[in-house]
């Protein structure tokens, strides 16, 4: 190529990339416009709004592409949608908990899995409980059959005290733990069973609800808000809460931040994994759709609790993670 060809082609270079801006800008602009509204979304919207932290890659290529075009409007448009992915990448209100006080502590392993319409392995969840020490467990979307292959994998030898309401379909949930464990309810006007259960251990004791709230699809989106209002009120307040589940929901939806936020005043509420620096370990889905991972399961504590070792596993037969944690309660 001659050297006078070279700022021709340079310019034909700049006009493609001026074109080819729009369709790499105008989705994350569209889908940025929804997460920052402070309004219920339709069902495109806060489907659309769970996949956000990945809007950072084509943010980052439209900044690239508006340097190529050199057109400045683009690039100051380019670098405003970076700056709020980025600012949504890694929020500043995420909660950590409260300093501990003076006394000891006790700490247990909690584990949640959604089986995906009981499916789940039943070795493979036995195998994390054991391998992980689990002291606590966590099912939804538990059924009579996995209920009865999980007895078969050994899971009630090590953990033999249970809560469950086993329910053909999506509808079941169970409590499993190694402490003594007594059911004090289940949470009204859900869809899904979500049992509440009191954990004695001795020095200390804690409230644990097993999550599972409607998916915003079709004509579930009503139902979906009406769960996560539901479930930020079983928290009353005092003393140590662990909700433990499918929440259907990610960090970026404003549903799921009130739940943190507290209701009426109450205490504010630690999501664990994002107050660990693991908010963006996806949870789902593991398997079938041909989609970005997003987190939608979830351990969610008081602030009163101390969480570590936050991780992440695949299980066979789910299309769900389980999320494994140790919780640390402060006792007198």
């Amino acid at each position: 190529m001659t050297a006078s060809g070279r700022p021709a082609g340079r310019r034909r270079a700049a006009a493609v990339c001026r074109w080819l801006f729009v369709p790499v800008a105008l989705p994350v602009a569209a889908v940025s416009v929804l997460r920052a509204l402070p309004a219920e979304l339709p069902v495109l919207g806060v489907q659309l709004v769970a996949f956000t932290p990945w809007l950072a890659v084509p943010a980052a290529a439209a900044l690239l592409v508006s340097f190529l075009g050199r057109r400045r409007w683009q690039q100051v448009a380019a670098a405003a949608l970076l700056a709020c992915q980025v600012f949504w990448l890694f929020p500043i209100d995420i909660r950590e908990p409260a300093a501990e006080a003076a006394g000891g502590r006790v700490s247990l392993v909690a584990m949640s899995i959604n089986a995906e319409l009981g499916g789940a392995d039943a070795a493979g969840i036995v195998g994390l409980v054991r391998e992980g020490n689990v002291d606590l467990l966590a099912v939804e979307e538990y059924t009579p059959q996995l209920a009865r292959r999980l007895t078969v994998a050994g899971l009630d030898g090590l953990l033999p005290h249970r809560v469950a309401h086993p329910r053909d379909g999506a509808g079941g949930s169970a409590i499993y733990s190694s402490y003594n464990l007594k059911e004090t309810g289940v949470l009204p006007g859900t869809q899904f069973t979500m049992p509440v259960a009191r954990l004695d251990l001795g020095a200390a004791s804690l409230k644990v609800v097993a999550v599972h709230t409607l998916a915003p699809a079709g004509s579930g989106l009503d139902q979906w808000r009406s769960d996560l209002a539901t479930v930020a009120g079983a928290d009353n307040g005092s003393g140590p809460m662990l909700l433990a589940g499918d929440f259907n929901a990610t960090y970026d939806h404003r549903e799921y931040r009130a739940v943190l936020a507290g209701q009426g005043g109450q205490r504010s509420l630690v999501d664990v994994a994002a107050s660990l620096g693991s908010r963006l370990v996806p949870t789902w889905p593991m398997r079938g759709y041909r989609l970005p991972g997003i987190a939608l399961d979830h351990l969610v504590t008081s602030p009163d609790i101390k969480a570590s070792g936050y991780s992440v596993h695949r299980v066979d037969g789910t299309d769900h993670a389980a999320v494994v944690a140790t919780l640390h309660l402060q006792v007198p």
